[in-house]
């Protein structure tokens, strides 16, 4: 049957399954940054740091002292209301670019369902979630029963890219052939009720979890769009995400992938939830059947469908902009972020920082502990974005303290997935004087192996 576009964006489908995805991500993002807080981690992450490492063209992205707190009531609270479908544009919108300037504030923080979390919740301003089942119904008396098909499709759509690019990156020969960085990882988890002692050492499991993670990522996707593997699918899902979630500290992030995938479902699963709450809130069904309205009508389709077509076409392309760069990714981290390469790597560095004169030749080493927190230092001593924004905070530093022809030197040494620790940086590269940029860092010493794969 030969595919038309036309008539794939004029098919309407049940607005259920839009509406429980609304509901469960706004739910699940109050009780994030609820959490957030509760852990004291805006305290520690955002307000006692004295320097915060940014995002390159995002310099400008700061913590707000105190007022942090209150970007994070303010997200928490359009959270809510977009699981409320309460003046829905406005909260989405509100959400995305409160939440996202979390995310920006301190680079140290970055994970990849932070990133997950802005593209999806960008994606939702231009969703009518709030078509049915919402108190936006309630305000103007009328709610629709279908909404464009591409609305969920595109949901489906962002969830497959990153499932499937997470299933890529894991075809190299550290995961699969060394089965690094799990080699490295399980066997900490001794502890563990009846697998720690017996499964948690094992080399075959090691790699049996390494082959298993690959092959889950590449084909969960297909698995949830095809209906007779759906439910297999799912089982699935539940089953990896919670034994993930017990082995390593990883957040909401299976539990917003698990609620997420719900999504695949037909409408009548969807249609049972509402009816659900709709019971344990005693909520009156003619409430949400003011006007009905089979179809939504989507004001602006061709702009918008344009333009996430552009957005997905940029999701498909960035997360290989790595082969822009000439060394080994897993060492240079040049386009490592944004790529949705998940728990590829164990790094550990030691770097040291010389500040010196570059005329008298006077030097003096740097404490890492008199400018950053433990957490700081530690993401900082591999990776060289890191390392290179932090050469340029102590040259302003000491040069604002009155020292003159300020050069940063920085001694590093780093090991990546279990191998001898190795020098990082050129320690004659006065990286004072080098400038970010998207260029190749030259001042990054070559690895001393090989890791292949994409």
């Amino acid at each position: 049957m030969k595919f038309n576009i036309n008539t794939y964006l004029n098919k309407n489908t049940n607005a259920a399954p839009l509406a429980v995805f609304r509901i469960a991500f706004g739910i699940m993002m109050c009780f994030g940054m609820i959490r957030f807080w509760y852990h004291g981690w805006i305290e520690t992450l955002y307000i006692q740091p004295g320097f915060h490492f940014s995002f390159y063209g995002f310099e400008w992205v700061k913590p707000l002292g105190n007022y942090t707190y209150l970007l994070f009531i303010i997200c928490a609270i359009a959270a809510l209301m977009v699981a409320f479908g309460f003046k829905y544009r406005l909260a989405i919108i509100t959400f995305f670019l409160s939440f996202t300037y979390i995310e920006l504030m301190d680079k140290t923080t970055y994970l990849n369902h932070y990133y997950f979390i802005s593209l999806l919740s960008f994606l939702m301003i231009f969703l009518p979630a709030n078509a049915y089942f919402s108190v936006d119904n309630v305000i103007r008396k009328k709610t629709y029963e279908n909404v464009p098909k591409w609305t969920i499709d595109s949901v489906k759509l962002l969830l497959g890219i990153v499932y499937f690019y997470a299933g890529l990156a894991k075809i190299n020969s550290d995961w699969l052939f060394k089965a690094m960085p799990l080699k490295i990882w399980l066997p900490s988890k001794y502890d563990l009720p009846l697998i720690g002692e017996t499964l948690m050492h094992q080399n075959w499991f090691h790699f049996a979890m390494s082959w298993s993670g690959m092959l889950y990522d590449l084909a969960i996707p297909f698995l949830l769009f095809y209906k007779r593997t759906r439910i297999f699918a799912f089982t699935l899902v539940l089953v990896f995400h919670v034994f993930t979630r017990i082995l390593f500290p990883i957040g909401m992030f299976p539990f917003i992938m698990i609620v997420s995938t719900l999504i695949f479902f037909d409408a009548n699963l969807h249609i049972k939830i509402i009816s659900f709450f709709k019971r344990i809130f005693k909520i009156r069904a003619s409430i949400f059947s003011l006007s009905i309205k089979s179809d939504y009508n989507y004001q602006f389709r061709k702009p918008v469908t344009g333009f996430l077509a552009l957005f997905f076409v940029i999701q498909l392309i960035v997360p290989f902009r790595n082969i822009l760069y000439p060394n080994e990714l897993f060492w240079t981290e040049e386009g490592f972020r944004f790529s949705w390469r998940v728990m590829l790597i164990e790094k550990m560095g030691m770097s040291t920082f010389k500040i010196a004169n570059a005329e008298t030749g006077d030097f003096f080493y740097v404490d890492n502990d008199d400018f950053l927190t433990p957490f700081q230092e530690k993401q900082m001593s591999f990776q060289p974005d890191f390392i290179l924004e932090y050469a340029h905070y102590l040259g302003d530093h000491f040069t604002a303290q009155g020292h003159k022809n300020v050069q940063v030197f920085v001694e590093s040494y780093v090991a990546l997935n279990g191998r001898l620790s190795q020098p990082f940086i050129d320690k004659n590269i006065d990286l004072y004087r080098e400038k970010e940029s998207f260029k190749p860092k030259h001042w990054i010493l070559p690895f001393k192996d090989e890791i292949k794969g994409l």
